[in-house]
């Protein structure tokens, strides 16, 4: 009996060991899962994030300092062929030294505010709704941007102004003949279209369409590529014109839809969708201006994140109570993983601008110096100003192509290997070395973020690690290719987009020193940089005045009060 009893126990013990490691295995199992589907959320998470910043930067290309404004034949305008081409100079809100204080400064107050708002309501919904409505309705700007534009790439892609077909050959489609025309690699015809070609694209155009079909396809193309002129004019107020489309029509419909919708009913995938939008809009409107307000903003808001989310309960009650577009939220299961769209905008800005520092870099590489006989006007010793004669060398620029867009004219031409495209398409690929570094630096800054998050199982502020990164890979770049004084000198603040810029050059045609601008033919060293700009001003100053005297004096006679319109314009060809 005994030995029975022996054995019985020994067997329950050897059971229960089995037992309780079976259960340690299946708890492993289930954490591993557990981790995985935490993963792969996170994935997601920073995927979007580099994805909107991805797309907005290119967004914010505009014409950089290094290139001249393309040169219009005169009494032509200029056709966009695809109607998604924004002007070349862009509007943009450049950030001041005093911003580097007043942004954490004022992130503070508000994140403060928003707090003690959630304290003294007790339930947060009343705010919730409040907010909701009020950044939906801001957001409208912004979302139909990013909806314009999207839908601009698909337009791109269906209905590319080139592309290559099986047997290689580059073709043009020309909307106003409604042919299809065979190209050299550059762009130039070589053969005429005919009547009966299909304006799809690659292997879509091989369909066999009929003549019916075939007219259906270009009166599409037709559609979704015409621009009308929408005219606004309110006496004393303005006058506002602006280039519309039916993609723009329906963006500004679907942006107003989205913010309705989500107002109503609080979705989490469309109050994504309006964070993705507000992020869009302010890599198009906002810029560091240079390296230097870059970095001090984002040192400020560094501090300001790491004392928000350790040392104070303000940044994770604010973000966990309120549900609205001021964060992205990807949920899986039990899980949630929440962004705040400022650790997708604040860095983003300064890759935005690292983008376009590529972008002046490759037109810098272009410049050229033509020698030029000059009479320059300068001070001698004793205080005289003298002019004399010399063969110095003018700088110049050159014309700019526009870098944005064109994503689905390169699928298409390039789809058959690596072969030269026309300078439209062209202009879009360039070298982006300081963006790539800073996308590589973003990504490593939100892993390390996710790993501290599993280790320490507690929420991390995110400009912790990616304000280092970003930074750090910028000026790790910058210091190897040895271009640090390079990029620390490039600003958007409108004081290096010169034209006419004398300069004297070394044995091997680089510049060396800045002599001056030219005017008339003539250099004036006598004066600095800072009566130069007051001069430029006091000038622009002038002549709009004198439009304004004109305008006011036309205004006395009979005028018009008020006028809305909308006028088609002509088919472009491509």
């Amino acid at each position: 009996m005994d030995n029975n009893i022996t054995a019985s126990g020994a067997l329950n013990g050897t059971l229960d060991a089995h037992n309780a490691t079976i259960s340690a295995s299946q708890e492993t199992v289930w954490s591993l899962l557990q981790d995985f589907s935490f993963l792969a959320l996170e994935a997601q998470l920073v995927l979007g994030a580099l994805g909107i910043i991805y797309v907005g930067a290119h967004a914010s290309l505009h014409r950089p300092p290094s290139a001249a404004a393309p040169t219009r034949q005169k009494g032509t305008k200029k056709n966009d062929d695809h109607g998604d081409h924004r002007d070349d100079e862009r509007i943009t809100q450049g950030l001041e030294l005093s911003d580097a204080i007043m942004f954490p400064v004022m992130a503070g107050i508000m994140l403060v505010g928003l707090y003690y708002l959630i304290q003294y309501l007790q339930d947060p919904e009343i705010l919730n709704k409040v907010l909701r409505w009020y950044i939906s309705t801001m957001s409208i700007v912004s979302l139909f941007s990013l909806y314009a534009h999207g839908m601009g790439l698909v337009v791109g892609f269906i209905f590319p102004r080139y592309w290559r077909g099986r047997d290689g050959v580059l073709r043009k489609a020309n909307q106003a003949t409604r042919q299809v025309s065979l190209c050299d690699d550059v762009g130039n015809v070589s053969h005429p279209g005919k009547d009966g070609d299909s304006p799809l694209p690659g292997v879509l155009s091989c369909l066999p369409l009929g003549k019916r079909a075939g007219k259906a396809a270009w009166d599409a193309r037709e559609l979704v590529m015409r621009q009308w002129l929408f005219k606004f004019y309110v006496h004393g107020m303005g006058d506002e014109k602006a280039k519309i489309k039916l993609t723009h029509m329906i963006a500004f419909f679907a942006s107003i839809a989205t913010a309705l919708i989500y107002s109503s009913t609080s979705s989490s995938f469309l109050s994504n969708v309006l964070g993705y939008g507000l992020c869009y809009g302010s890599f198009l409107v906002l810029s560091p201006t240079d390296l230097l307000i870059g970095s001090l903003v984002l040192s400020g808001l560094f501090v300001y994140d790491i004392v928000m989310v350790f040392y104070t309960p303000y940044m994770v009650t604010v973000a966990t109570t309120l549900d609205v577009p001021i964060k992205l939220t990807f949920k899986a299961a039990s899980r949630q993983s929440i962004l705040g769209l400022g650790d997708i905008v604040l860095p983003g800005l300064l890759m935005a601008w690292a983008l376009r520092l590529d972008l002046w870099l490759h037109y810098q590489r272009k410049v050229k110096y033509e020698p030029t006989e000059l009479q320059i006007r300068e001070k001698d010793d004793s205080g005289t100003v003298v002019i004399r004669k010399e063969m110095k060398h003018r700088e110049i620029k050159p014309p700019y192509v526009t870098a944005q867009g064109a994503w689905g004219e390169r699928f298409w031409t390039g789809v058959f290997g690596r072969k030269p495209m026309p300078a439209e398409i062209s202009a879009s690929k360039f070298p982006k070395t300081y963006f790539y570094a800073t996308v590589i630096g973003y990504a490593l800054g939100m892993a390390a973020t996710l790993s501290m998050l599993l280790v320490f199982k507690r929420g991390q502020p995110a400009l912790l690690y990616l304000v280092p990164g970003v930074l750090g890979s910028l000026y790790v770049t910058a210091f190897a290719r040895g271009e640090m004084k390079l990029i620390w000198g490039y600003t958007e603040d409108g004081s290096i987009d010169t034209k006419d810029v004398v300069v004297e050059v070394d044995a091997d045609g680089r510049a060396t020193k800045r002599i001056g601008e030219m005017k008339d033919g003539v250099v004036d060293t006598t004066k600095d940089d800072k009566k130069k700009k007051d001069e430029r001003e006091e000038e622009a100053k002038k002549k709009d005045d004198e439009a304004k005297r004109i305008k006011d004096a036309k205004m006395k006679e009979s005028h018009k009060v008020f006028n809305i319109s909308l006028e088609t314009m002509p088919v472009a060809p491509g």
